[in-house]
């Protein structure tokens, strides 16, 4: 199982993934989190009420790591509740890095199975609610266990 530490002046996030449900973004995200890709990096988007985005290079919605991913929409797990984390892209099959995280359902299912959703926060859902835009990721890591 992969777990992660999303850490920011905030606070930290824990995070656990869909593995089942979006094993190829799971992958990508891990991967560029291993080799430190977010760190340093912000969210560079915060709509209150609605997500916070992050993994932009740029820092402005523009940016990715070079590539492109496919959606994977048929899993269980694709529904955006609060602390969903779920990929951002420009249109079907055209994510990389930038991610978000759902502050409330209110206003996301308009979402579900359009975006990938491939993990959630189970510990420090509060953070999410104080992350304001420009905040930093300081690091992301990420924990394997059997």
């Amino acid at each position: 199982m992969k777990t992660a530490e999303i850490v920011t002046a905030k606070g930290i996030m824990k995070v656990e993934f869909f593995e089942q449900d979006a094993p190829g973004t799971v992958k990508n995200f891990c991967d560029l989190a291993k080799k430190g890709f977010y760190d340093g990096l912000t969210f560079h988007r915060v709509i209150p009420g609605f997500v916070l985005q992050g993994g932009c290079p740029n820092g402005t919605g523009t940016g990715g790591p070079g590539y492109k991913i496919k959606c994977e929409l048929t899993g269980g797990n694709q529904f955006h509740d609060k602390g969903v984390l779920s990929m951002a892209h420009a249109g079907r099959d055209t994510g990389g890095s930038q991610f978000f995280i759902v502050i409330s359902r209110a206003q996301t299912a308009h979402l579900d199975r359009a975006h990938t959703c491939f993990g959630k926060v189970v510990e420090g859902l509060p953070v999410i609610d104080q992350i304001n835009q420009g905040d930093v990721i300081e690091k992301i890591t990420i924990h394997e266990t059997n």
